[in-house]
Formats: C-alpha cells, sequence, structure tokens
C-alpha cells in the first residue's frame, strides 16, 4: 500500500473537538497496478477502529468524492496543520479538487447526510447522560453538515475550520436538551437556501480531469519492466 495523502478529519479539523472527542484520519493509498488484473482484486478500503482511520484506494475514493462525500471530499480542503501525509500524487489531487464537485451532487450529498443526522436524532433517547452527548454530537454534525454545504455551493470552497464552534456546541447541546425543533427548522431553512443559491458549481464533475490523474497513479505504479519504453 502507497500512501498519496492522508490527514486528521472530523472535529480536529473541524475545531469542534473537546477532551474526550476520538481523532479521525482518513487517507488515499495507490495499490500495485498489476493486482487488479489477478484472481483476488486489491482492497478497496482499509479500516481500523483503534485508532479511527479509514484509507481508501485511489479508484474508490475518486469515486467517492465523485458522488459528493463529505468525509472523501474534504480530504482534499484541510488546513494545512492536518495533514500528516503529502506525496507529489497528493499535491496533484488537492490542485484538482474542485473537479470533483458538482451542484446537484453537493447539494444531495450534504442535505442527505443531514437529514440522516436529524433521523438519529428523532430515534435517539435523550433521557441518559449518554444518550444526550450522543443526541448534541448528532445535532452538532447536521448544523456542521448544512454550513458547509451551503457555503460549498454558493462559493465553490469548501470550508473545513469552523470559524465560530463555540456555536455549533451550544446549538447541540440545545437540541439534546429538546430543542428538536431548532433542528427541523435549520434543515427547513438549508432546503430554501439550496433552491435559492446561484451556484457557481458546474451541473457536472470534471471526470475528464479525476480520470488523468488516476491513469497517472496506475502508471506509476507499474513494475518498471512492464513501463512503455
Amino acid at each position: 500500500m502507497h500512501l498519496l495523502l492522508s490527514g486528521i478529519v472530523g472535529s480536529v479539523a473541524y475545531g469542534l473537538a473537546g477532551p474526550g472527542s476520538d481523532v479521525d484520519r482518513i487517507g488515499v493509498f495507490a495499490a500495485p497496478t498489476v493486482a487488479f488484473h489477478g484472481l483476488h482484486p486489491p482492497r478497496e478500503s482499509v479500516v481500523t477502529t483503534d485508532p479511527d482511520v479509514t484509507f481508501h484506494e485511489a479508484g474508490k475514493y475518486c469515486r467517492l468524492a465523485l458522488s459528493g462525500n463529505p468525509t472523501a471530499t474534504e480530504l482534499m480542503w484541510l488546513p494545512e496543520d492536518c495533514y500528516e501525509t503529502r506525496t507529489e500524487p497528493g499535491e496533484r489531487l488537492i490542485a484538482i479538487r474542485s473537479a470533483f464537485l458538482s451542484a446537484p451532487r453537493v447539494r444531495d450529498a450534504y442535505l442527505g447526510y443531514a437529514t440522516q443526522q436529524f433521523r438519529k436524532l428523532t430515534t435517539r433517547d435523550s433521557s441518559q447522560l449518554g444518550g444526550r452527548r450522543r443526541s448534541a454530537k448528532h445535532a452538532r454534525h447536521l448544523a456542521r453538515l448544512l454550513h458547509q454545504g451551503r457555503v460549498l455551493y454558493a462559493t465553490g470552497v469548501l470550508e473545513i475550520r469552523l470559524a465560530d464552534p463555540e456555536w455549533f456546541r451550544a446549538f447541540g447541546d440545545r437540541v439534546a436538551a429538546g430543542a428538536l425543533d431548532e433542528a427541523e427548522a435549520l434543515v427547513a431553512a438549508a432546503e430554501r437556501d439550496f433552491d435559492r443559491i446561484r451556484t457557481p458549481l458546474p451541473d457536472r464533475p470534471d471526470e475528464e480531469t479525476v480520470e488523468r490523474w488516476l491513469l497517472d497513479v496506475r502508471a506509476a505504479h507499474l513494475p518498471p519492466e512492464l513501463l512503455p519504453r
């Protein structure tokens, strides 16, 4: 496994981490190109929970990012201090990050993931301390996804480190304490914003640019004897 790009994501990157917060990492790796032609293709993802690490093979990573997946996308937009591995192909991936974006997929992905968090809030028992903490976490994720999605949709730039993390913490605490209507109203407001915002994002991602990067990665991970002479 050749790691191309990796970094710290999640609450640490957003500026929302507390004393007990996990440190989440995500990365992109390249499997040997010849391995895709054998009987047993290489693993597309390597996931561990202690520590919390998710590495995606380059092809799968591209598909996830092209679909608008927020966690995959944010790897290309991290603050400088959050990167832990940066290779030349990783730098090139950061340089083409806008090629992965498209208006419909950004809207659907960020609204969709935020709606999932809202569903968790409606089924979570917040009467106990543990349940209340999880509800606050879901509410923070909901608000953060809606904020990031709207900014990305409006500007073409993904804001990772939040300018006012205290607002998100307070929002999570209020929702966990019973203000579920605030979360519902936030989702409804975001839906209206997505409908009215004039976005600079294209209707479709630039798959040609993404594929060119991926093919270069594949060529770079061929054995020397198989390279064109």
